[in-house]
């Protein structure tokens, strides 16, 4: 099956990914003015958040993961927590019996304010800046500043986006004046402006994240949820904390793959899967071929079972890392595996004790990041505060409300997330950076655009927009790019297949090539745009005086 990519890949020295034109070209802009690519990264990251409202945000959370110029690796982890006044059965799930279901009853972990998490973003951003930044956090502001109070052009996919939950946005007065204008969903062409969320960002350029976190910001955000019902205090905004992690390091065919630790699933799990189908010839079964595709789903249903058993905050749970990530737990599945016909997988470990973007930067001098960030679900909880112009997170949706379990709520317990902001290297050097957005199917989509890459050996561009599936174990869902006999082939060998449109969100890739020449790309899912500078400084010692006086050389 051969893929033709819907986007044209950049070429560059420096190169910046994101998911949206204008933030996209806020990164630029910093590594065009001499800036890192941590400047880049996060000029971006807060441009997405006025551009993208429905996806990220100052009130959201998320996993920063940079290489610096020396090749060392520090994830950046400012994913969300339950407030302290969260507890395991503050929520009833909706359907007890079914294990995969973790949305409560009357939706109330998904919609209004007791599904808001204490947010980590924007600590997360300023504590990369501190550390690879040459820019100050109010330079890195001045983009997204400037988008916020002039607007910008509203996409597609807004607006599209803004249909989809258009029912959800109706009930809060504030959200629906900005995307639901005169009661319709803000339409593809407007300009959409937010004037409070200027003040805040200007207000944060003055003050540092503080104002948001224990501030005047913070402050006006409390109230606005507490009198939604919702139990954040300013209390847990000023004792939020950012850790610096590890990365996840696994090899795959002379390839070594690095991705963020628990409490993301990524790193562990895209680990386990690739041990997993290196016993087998994948690029010889060639890319969406039902043994191919059988097999990547037998994966996924392994991996998620064993999340689901083990997998959660390190810091309230004892996560089987080493046994996960290693060859040989993944030969003990693979003989278990059954290349003609699917199976229930149970998980393999347990534990010891008991709707998103992302975004690819580089720059000329060796640094890479790669960002995934989100307020969880579209348009997170589905109200805005008037004051702040802020979008709260949902983020307490992804802890489950079952207690008893790895994943249950505690308070200050951090999130499970799939966020999966992985690099690949060779030879220890970088070959290629990537993630996306898309909740529990995001690393089982850089999962498989990694087969993509090393197995198939496609380009970039049809790395990153080639078709998808995804299942964690029930349907498997399988995007519209494959062939009806695939999927006609799929069901049976056993696979209760469901087409669907998309699986996951657009993905920014970056590939590192000889001389110092970056490739970016993106795909058809979002607005993804990659930018790439491809010129730079004049030649040493090269000079032009056309008015020279004599003894100058011209």
């Amino acid at each position: 099956m051969i893929v033709t990519p819907f986007k044209s890949p950049a070429h560059g020295r420096a190169m910046a990914v994101t998911n949206h034109p204008a933030a996209s070209a806020a990164a630029a802009m910093m590594l065009a003015e001499g800036g890192t690519a941590v400047d880049g990264a996060v000029a971006g990251l807060l441009a997405l958040s006025v551009c993208e409202p429905m996806m990220v945000g100052l009130f959201g959370g998320g996993v920063f993961h940079l290489r610096d110029a020396a090749g060392a690796h520090t994830i950046f982890d400012g994913l969300s927590t339950a407030p302290a006044a969260a507890h395991a059965t503050m929520f009833k799930p909706a359907r007890p019996d079914d294990p995969l279901e973790i949305e409560a009853e009357g939706r109330a972990n998904t919609l209004g304010a007791l599904s808001v998490a204490v947010p980590g973003n924007l600590l997360a951003w300023t504590a990369a800046l501190a550390r690879e930044g040459r820019f100050s956090l109010a330079d890195v502001l001045q983009p997204a500043i400037r988008l916020a109070r002039r607007g910008f052009t509203v996409s597609h996919y807004l607006a599209d986006c803004a249909a989809e939950v258009a029912g959800d946005l109706a009930g809060d007065a504030a959200i629906a004046a900005l995307f639901l204008p005169g009661g319709q969903p803000v339409r593809a062409g407007a300009t959409l402006r937010n004037p409070a969320l200027a003040e805040t960002l200007e207000a944060i350029a003055a003050g540092g994240a503080g104002v948001l976190h224990g501030g005047a910001v913070g402050a006006s955000a409390v109230a606005g949820i507490a009198a939604r019902g919702g139990m954040l205090t300013l209390a847990d905004l000023a004792g939020q904390r950012v850790v610096e992690r590890a990365p996840i390091r696994g090899t795959y065919r002379g390839f070594e793959v690095v991705g963020p630790p628990p409490p993301s699933a990524a790193g562990v799990h895209v680990v386990q899967m690739l041990n997993l189908l290196e016993g087998f010839d994948i690029g010889a079964m060639g890319f969406g071929s039902p043994a191919h595709l059988h097999l990547v789903a037998e994966a996924l249903r392994l991996a998620f079972a064993d999340r689901a058993a083990a997998t959660a905050d390190p810091a309230f749970v004892t996560v089987p890392v080493e046994r996960l990530i290693s060859k040989a737990y993944a030969a003990e599945r693979r003989a278990e595996l059954d290349l003609t016909r699917t199976r229930a997988w149970p998980a393999g470990v347990s534990p010891g004790e008991a709707h998103t973007t992302h975004l690819t930067v580089a720059d000329s001098e060796g640094r890479v990041v790669a960002a995934t960030h989100t307020i969880n679900s579209l348009f997170g909880a589905r109200f805005l505060l008037r004051e702040t112009g802020l979008i709260p997170n949902n983020y307490m949706a992804l802890f489950n409300p079952r207690p008893g379990l790895a994943n249950s709520i505690a308070p200050g317990k951090r999130v499970t997330t799939s966020m999966s902001p992985l690099m690949i290297l060779k030879d220890g050097a970088p070959w290629a950076a990537l993630g996306l957005p898309g909740g529990l199917r995001i690393f089982a989509s850089t999962f498989q655009a990694v087969l993509n890459l090393i197995d198939h050996g496609m380009s970039l561009s049809q790395a990153v927009e080639a078709p998808r599936i995804w299942t964690q174990g029930g349907e498997l869902e399988v995007e519209a790019g494959f062939p009806d006999e695939t999927r006609a082939a799929l069901a049976a060998m056993g696979h209760a297949t469901r087409n669907v449109p998309v699986v996951a969100g657009g993905m920014c890739a970056i590939r590192f090539h000889d001389g110092g020449m970056l490739e970016g790309a993106a795909c058809w899912r979002a607005d993804g745009t990659p930018i790439g500078i491809a010129g730079g400084p004049a030649r040493a010692g090269v000079r032009f005086f056309p008015d020279a006086p004599p003894g100058i050389p011209a």
